[in-house]
């Protein structure tokens, strides 16, 4: 029972990371019907940032002032370019077919993975302390690390501000409308371009959040590291339903536990293998996902 437990809170600690990751996909799929696959490379890019704000402040102790720096340098930066690449990639196609939308985000995603490896160096690098990590004790061989303590908290609070954003604000309402009909928002006098650029920007910030998560939690980091874990986030988000946040939450926290389990009850050589088989079944079984409402797109 108490591994179970174990795993259970390290699930939860690795699905609060695909959830924080799978809003952004299900947000722009949300707007544009477009599968963002450059997003787990926003992830990226998020880590790096924060990984060089922290050389570039000299941060050598560690504390939540330090992480709070690093995150939100990383969250800001995430932003902008989640705003360039919906301006000078997707915008220009935005009236072609899906297909052309699909083929640029790969292209755009290959784009960041070269540039990073260009720019950063295709060596690992260890992401510096920014937060002290210790060991709390639930039971006697039941534990659980600060660091993923703050996972959990700040991915709920974030989580909580884009619940806020999308259903309490009149940029939240904007966007809805948007997800209903891009067309018809545009003919009631929104300025839909900012919508779907603020959109963006929204969902890389948290994909950067959760890169700085990620990092603080692994500590190692490399060009190629959203590569898979953006991926799963986007299995999470089909999990879930694409397109609603609530199921992507939900399918983050769906695929973490259940990877974790098969990490510990079969082998960690199949949980990579399981996420894919997950998201195979899904579309087999339900297309639209645990929450997704069905209903016939071409992508």
């Amino acid at each position: 029972m108490e591994l179970f437990l174990q795993q259970l809170i390290n699930g939860i600690v690795q699905g609060s990371i695909y959830a924080l990751i799978a809003l952004g996909y299900t947000m722009v799929y949300g707007v544009l019907r477009l599968i963002n696959f450059a997003h787990g490379d926003v992830f990226m890019v998020g880590a790096f940032v924060g990984f060089y704000t922290a050389a570039a402040f000299k941060i050598s102790e560690p504390s939540l002032g330090a992480l709070f720096l690093v995150m939100t340098s990383a969250m800001c930066a995430a932003a902008i370019l989640g705003i360039l690449i919906e301006r000078f990639a997707y915008r220009p196609v935005r009236k072609f077919s899906r297909l052309t939308s699909l083929i640029t985000a790969i292209g755009v995603s290959l784009l960041l993975e070269y540039l990073a490896q260009f720019f950063f160096g295709a060596t690992p690098k260890s992401f510096p302390t920014v937060l002290e990590i210790k060991n709390i004790n639930i039971t006697s061989n039941v534990t659980i690390s600060n660091d993923s303590v703050l996972i959990i908290v700040v991915s709920i609070l974030l989580m909580l501000v884009l619940n806020i954003i999308v259903f309490k604000t009149k940029l939240g309402k904007a966007m809805r409308a948007v997800s209903f009909n891009l067309d018809v928002a545009k003919l009631m006098g929104i300025n839909t371009d900012f919508v779907i650029s603020f959109t963006f920007a929204l969902g890389s910030a948290l994909a950067a959040a959760a890169g700085i998560l990620y990092s603080v939690h692994f500590t190692k980091i490399d060009p190629l590291m959203g590569l898979l874990t953006g991926l799963k986030a986007f299995v999470a988000a089909v999990l879930g339903g694409i397109g609603n946040i609530t199921g992507a939450v939900l399918g983050g926290l769906l695929l973490g536990i259940a990877e974790i389990m098969v990490s510990a009850y079969i082998s960690s050589s199949y949980k990579d293998v399981f996420a894919f088989m997950i998201l195979i079944l899904v579309l087999i079984v339900k297309p639209a996902g645990l929450l997704g409402s069905a209903a016939q797109e071409k992508v």
